[in-house]
């Protein structure tokens, strides 16, 4: 069992997170409520997961506020914030975890499947941000955390698009962070490596997700926890001075090649 935080680090706080009603938006809407912030919880519209994030949160003793929107189109992102202020007064921290990926060879890749993939992952960051910013320039800066991959670093095959679209993002979310440094906005990344989700579990099935963490070095996948915990301490006052960061939590997947013998 992973340890909970100190419950008081955050407390006061505003925290809009993305994709809260399962997997890895869940794991941080649920970390920073445990650190006691107040979370606006966005889904899909319609979303069936989104009521159990709220329960969990409300049973922390922080207030919870669902804001439904569709963040892969900039209308859905400039509503969602529009809610998020609406409900919650302001942002002190924005999880962004919008993303989508469609898997294929380079040579069959569909183009309407690359722009698809792009816009979902690398432009619905764009377009969020860049509206918590303008509100963040107006208050006393905040924390911009994006949920990135460790597919930005390693061209794995068969995933073109969410490759590119997440090394677009590493790169865009630096870019931002050395922009927005006099607003005292602080921007960084976290990359998740193979973490042990409902997504996941749907993609590739129950028994290669429940198997796959033997190829981990750590000896185990990540759990949206993990990747929670990262996001609490960047969003938290001991990373004031963290900024254009990108850190990786996958429990050294990226470098399991190193530990075979040559």
């Amino acid at each position: 069992m992973i340890a909970s935080m100190d419950s008081t680090t955050l407390l006061g706080k505003k925290a809009l997170v993305t994709g809260a009603g399962r997997g890895i938006g869940k794991g941080c809407a649920l970390e920073l409520a445990r650190r006691g912030a107040d979370i606006v919880a966005n889904d899909r519209p319609g979303s069936a997961d989104l009521a159990a994030t709220l329960d969990e949160i409300g049973q922390l003793g922080r207030n919870a506020t669902p804001v439904e929107a569709d963040v892969f189109s900039r209308k859905g992102c400039e509503a969602l914030v529009a809610g998020a202020l609406r409900e919650a007064g302001r942002i002190d921290i924005l999880v962004s975890n919008p993303a989508l990926n469609a898997r294929s060879s380079f040579l069959e890749y569909d183009p309407a499947d690359f722009e698809r993939v792009l816009n979902a992952t690398l432009l619905s960051g764009f377009h969020l941000s860049q509206r918590v910013a303008h509100h963040m320039t107006e208050h006393d800066g905040g924390k911009i955390i994006f949920i990135s991959s460790i597919h930005a670093p390693i061209p794995y095959v068969g995933s073109i698009a969410y490759n590119a679209a997440k090394a677009g993002l590493n790169n865009m979310a630096r870019t931002m962070a050395m922009e927005l440094t006099p607003h005292h906005i602080n921007v960084n990344v976290v990359e998740p490596g193979w973490i042990d989700t409902p997504g996941e579990r749907e993609a590739f099935g129950d028994e290669p997700v429940e198997q796959g963490g033997t190829s981990v070095p750590w000896g185990r996948l990540g759990l949206p926890a993990d990747i929670g915990h990262a996001v609490a301490f960047l969003a938290s006052k001991e990373a004031d001075y963290v900024t254009a960061a990108v850190l990786r939590v996958d429990g050294g997947l990226s470098l399991r090649n190193s530990l075979s013998e040559t």
